[in-house]
């Protein structure tokens, strides 16, 4: 049994894995070091894999000193279980990476657009194993945050919610234009690939990607859980 541990900026995941079966997976605000090995106890432990976003809290060296067979810690610096031909002069984003493995782990042998809806919203395009590039625009929290920043306007509902569209008031007016247009984006990414890609695998991951996924026009593959997919599949890829 395999136990994947996400440290996100919002909220932390904690999943077991059976090979690539996911048994269960919670989202917690934290966790202890006892807490997280209370939750295994029923199972017996062979692999672990650690991934944070942040800087690693304490309990996190007294996890890894667990005795469990194997534990590895996710880096930019770990073995990946695809190819890839994008380069970046700054540090990797980790979380991304684990999403793009989970997308190859469900797809191996197919043309993939993978669509993560976040901070930033990207498209990723797989082939086969390999990860041939991304592109990247603002998602919509940063959208949001934009239009208050450079109107002066304060009183922006950037929560999601009902709206008309075209807007009624000013509310309505940037909840309709953020929203609709990261739709069109989406939707116009997934029509010019679809022309090329014929038998392609469309995906939407992320903390936005069911408020926009149920909008979409084209059919997707909605995957809330698809970074830990991919974190259980780079550790197994690891323990060779």
């Amino acid at each position: 049994m395999n136990i994947i541990y996400d440290l996100g900026k919002a909220y932390n995941r904690l999943a077991m894995y059976n090979g690539s079966e996911r048994i269960w997976c919670i989202h917690t605000k934290d966790l202890s070091c006892e807490q997280i090995m209370e939750k295994a106890l029923p199972f017996r432990l062979q692999k672990m894999i650690i991934h944070s976003s942040k800087e690693l809290p304490e309990y996190i060296y007294d996890l890894i000193s667990v005795d469990i067979p194997f534990v590895h810690l996710f880096t930019s610096k770990s073995k990946l279980p695809f190819t890839s031909h994008y380069f970046t002069a700054g540090t990797p984003d980790t979380g991304r990476i684990a999403a793009i493995a989970g997308a190859c782990s469900h797809f191996p042998e197919q043309e993939i657009l993978l669509i993560s809806a976040g901070t930033v919203l990207t498209f990723d395009f797989l082939a086969a194993g390999k990860h041939e590039g991304t592109n990247i625009s603002p998602g919509m929290s940063m959208r949001f945050k934009a239009l208050q920043k450079h109107t002066g306007k304060r009183n922006f509902d950037s929560e999601p919610g009902e709206y008309t569209s075209p807007g009624k008031n000013d509310a309505e007016a940037v909840k309709a234009g953020v929203i609709t247009g990261i739709v069109y984006e989406i939707n116009e990414y997934i029509r010019t690939f679809k022309k090329e890609h014929k038998k392609a695998a469309f995906v939407i991951s992320g903390p936005d990607a069911d408020l926009l996924g149920k909008r979409i026009r084209y059919s997707t593959r909605y995957m809330p859980e698809l970074v830990m997919d991919g974190l259980n599949y780079i550790l197994e890829y690891n323990a060779k």
